[in-house]
């Protein structure tokens, strides 16, 4: 059996040392006292010494019990097989053996150090009775079983330490990797919201940016000629500018401890205030929008009123006034999202009070395989909840998005 060596603690080292030199002394003080008492055929100073060698071999040899428990254990069973072999004197000589068998249940690598334990016991058995088969008197024998039940005892308490041990072992271990999951799952959550908080703010500025800016060109463009316009495009800059900031605080409240000035994540019941603000920003919108037969759950809801947020936005960033028809097509199952603009008017149909504007879109600047951030928002939002986004250009130069939403979604809003 392979031997791992182990680094034991020095207080653990001198234990061992300690009830080595213990065993020893017992063995060979408790063998000579019995020997006094009750005489021996052969004395333990025969064969040169031979018995005090074995007594202290198998002693001392404890000292190593816990990095070579099989050596030990063998070394302690060939001094015990030799010494009653050889009709040495009866005594405490098994004190050595009891605890080299504890030791490699103990200490041992488990199934393997039990199957040497038990031949180990096993043949020491057979050579115990051999060697006590003319024992005087007759009684005595009784110390040979003795030394049987007692070897069997060793290795099953042996056993037992080695098991609660392996047993604490794998708690500890299982407790460990319940705690690395847990902070696993807790930095997963945090990185969840972090992306979910760069979402909201993202579609919150860029909207309110994108409107604020084409009514900033109307005012200035028409400041002097018509005043009334120019107010009209100012109060519409500042109500925009105040929705977003609300709309940020609301985001952003989930950094905070309390609960304070947190409003509901927007959802279809704000959609008309969407495309007024819209309209406000010079887009002409249709909205054909079909009632649903049941409550639409918040995280589709909250999905659908981003993913037409951002879509809308895009039309006013990249295309200018132009017609824009938004389709909501609740079903049974799915919620069916559609933009469609007409594309850039042409010059002559232009608003002279407009101001002049990019006539691309994000995704038709150059291949569709690259969108824009603002298509792969409106994606991913669609993947979350087990959906699908679908956003190319019209036959007619415009551009379409479609989005469809399972209202049981499959995913998790992040």
């Amino acid at each position: 059996m392979e031997q791992h060596a182990v680094s034991f603690p020095l207080r653990v080292v001198a234990q061992d040392v300690v009830l080595a030199l213990f065993i020893t002394v017992m063995q060979v003080q408790g063998t000579v006292a019995r020997v006094a008492v009750d005489g021996a055929e052969r004395p333990l100073a025969d064969l040169g010494n031979l018995g005090f060698a074995l007594l202290v071999a198998s002693g001392l040899v404890v000292a190593v019990r816990r990095r070579w428990p099989v050596p030990v254990f063998v070394t302690a069973a060939l001094a015990s097989l030799v010494y009653y072999s050889l009709d040495f004197p009866d005594g405490p000589g098994w004190l050595g053996l009891f605890v080299a068998l504890y030791s490699l249940a103990a200490y041992g690598d488990g199934r393997r150090s039990l199957v040497v334990a038990g031949a180990g016991v096993t043949v020491l058995t057979v050579a115990w009775l051999v060697a006590a088969a003319d024992i005087e008197p007759r009684a005595a024998i009784g110390w040979v079983f003795f030394r049987i039940g007692a070897s069997v005892m060793s290795v099953a308490l042996g056993e037992s330490v080695r098991s609660r041990r392996v047993i604490a072992a794998e708690a500890q271990e299982r407790a460990e990797l319940a705690e690395r999951t847990r902070e696993e799952e807790a930095r997963a959550r945090v990185d969840a919201e972090r992306l979910r908080i760069a979402r909201e703010v993202h579609d919150t500025v860029a909207h309110a940016i994108a409107i604020i800016n084409v009514q900033s060109g109307v005012t200035a463009h028409v400041l002097d000629k018509r005043p009334e316009v120019a107010r009209e495009a100012l109060q519409a800059i500042e109500q925009t500018s105040s929705r977003a900031l609300r709309e940020m605080r609301a985001i952003l409240g989930v950094l905070r401890d309390d609960n304070d000035g947190r409003l509901p994540y927007p959802g279809l019941g704000q959609i008309d205030e969407l495309t007024a603000k819209a309209r406000d920003a010079g887009l002409d919108i249709k909205l054909e929008e079909t009632p649903p037969a049941a409550p639409v759950p918040s995280a589709v809801g909250s999905a659908a009123y981003r993913i037409l947020q951002e879509s809308i936005t895009n039309v006013i960033r990249h295309v200018g006034p132009t017609r824009v028809t938004v389709a909501l097509n609740p079903g049974d199952d799915v919620l069916e999202i559609r933009v469609t603009d007409e594309g850039r008017r042409a010059a002559s149909g232009d608003d002279p009070a407009a101001p002049q504007l990019p006539a691309q879109h994000p995704a038709s600047t150059g291949s569709s395989a690259q969108p824009g951030r603002g298509i792969l928002g409106m994606r991913e939002r669609c993947q979350l909840l087990g959906g699908e986004l679908d956003a190319k250009p019209t036959p007619g130069g415009g551009f379409e998005v479609t989005a469809r939403l399972p209202l049981a979604p499959s995913g998790s809003r992040l």
